[in-house]
């Protein structure tokens, strides 16, 4: 999410809030300040803003208890928490990957739901024990019915709540097709979308009330969110059974470790290629090293025809290889995550494939998606 601010760690997860949040703590704050001052007349209009600001602190620190029932699960199958924010309609955990098996990615998303009830079961037990204090009942009372409340509408069965997840997760155990779960939950929350956006402007055109206003953002945040996970489920179907070797470029930059740089110069000129630097193979195809522009101004171009290829490569660096069979999903999830323009693809004996451009993946998904149009 961007230009969120980062506030810290929390167990080691970074901790950001965006600029959206200010503006509901203050509004948060300013409800529960007037419901404690009316209710509690002493308090005086200090003392009770005072205590709705605590309370609007404990309400958030609630949904970031939420959020981190996600995060350690998530964390205890493996998967990195990137961050946890804090935004206008509550908290996201952005975890870097989905889980293996639905099974796990439905741990992933009922924790969170799991966490809110457990803490309306703390507060409602407390402040049904403490039922004399006053002020203090008061706000036990509210956190109770908050957390209740993130229960019940995180288990929306629609994308990008935390129902749209688990349902998600079914279908992904039902068709042993994840994307097909996103999609399926993501037109659920588009479905609760168009609801939440028809509760809020129906009364807003015929009566000019605003009281369900924020029904209607709530609806455009479905429709987008859910709008996009579908979008990239529809985009990640097209990468079923690809793998790297299969968006390997034909011309692909590859020269022999016995040229001389003068045959390999000569050799680039004649062929006119576009390549600035080449992959270098062995006798038997194996990759062993690269080439570029910069290896011949090492050697004096009198000593080009007696210089080997092989005498000036440079290694590859391992992070920059994958593997001919390895699902292409997973290849361009790797080229973002370290932002690579290209990698060296080869075979289990290190016998070279070719290179893989982030162009040749796109094309290639192109001509999937005309072909197999969802």
């Amino acid at each position: 999410m961007n230009n969120t601010i980062r506030v810290g760690n929390l167990f080691g997860i970074p901790f950001y809030i965006h600029p959206s949040w200010f503006l509901v703590l203050g509004l948060v704050t300013w409800t529960y300040g007037s419901g404690l001052g009316n209710a509690f007349p002493y308090l005086g209009s200090g003392s009770a803003l005072l205590l709705g600001l605590m309370t609007a602190l404990m309400v958030f620190g609630s949904v970031v208890a939420h959020e981190l029932g996600h995060s350690f699960v998530a964390i205890r199958q493996g998967i990195d928490v990137k961050s946890i924010t804090l935004f206008i309609f509550g908290g996201l955990a952005s975890l870097e990957k989905e889980s293996n098996t639905p099974a796990s990615a439905f741990w992933v998303a009922i924790a969170g739901p799991l966490v809110s009830l457990l803490l309306f079961g703390v507060f409602a037990v407390i402040g049904f024990g403490t039922a004399a204090s006053g002020v203090f009942s008061a706000i036990l009372s509210v956190l109770a019915a908050v957390n209740l409340a993130l229960f019940a509408f995180n288990l929306i069965p629609g994308l990008p709540l935390d129902g749209g997840n688990i349902l998600k997760a079914i279908v992904w155990k039902i068709t042993g097709n994840p994307n097909k779960g996103v999609v399926f939950a993501s037109r659920v929350g588009q479905i609760f979308g168009w609801i939440a956006i028809a509760s809020g402007l129906i009364p807003l055109l015929l009566t000019g009330s605003f009281a369900n206003f924020w029904n209607l953002l709530i609806g455009f945040f479905l429709l987008r969110n859910a709008g996009n996970a579908a979008q990239v489920a529809r985009v990640q179907e097209q990468f079923t059974g690809l793998t790297a070797g299969d968006a390997v470029s034909s011309d692909s930059p590859i020269v022999a470790d016995n040229l001389t740089l003068r045959e390999f110069a000569d050799e680039q000129i004649v062929t006119g290629q576009k390549w600035r630097r080449f992959l270098v193979t062995n006798s038997d195809g194996q990759l062993v090293g690269a080439i570029s522009a910069e290896c011949f101004r090492t050697v004096s171009p009198q000593l080009w025809s007696e210089t080997l290829i092989k005498d000036v490569m440079r290694p590859i660096a391992e992070s920059t290889t994958v593997k001919a069979d390895q699902p292409l999903l997973e290849v361009v999830q790797l080229i973002e995550q370290q932002k690579l323009s290209a990698l060296t693809v080869i075979r289990d004996n290190n016998v070279l494939v070719g290179i893989l451009e982030k162009s040749a993946i796109l094309s290639l998904l192109q001509k999937r998606m005309l072909s197999n149009p969802a």
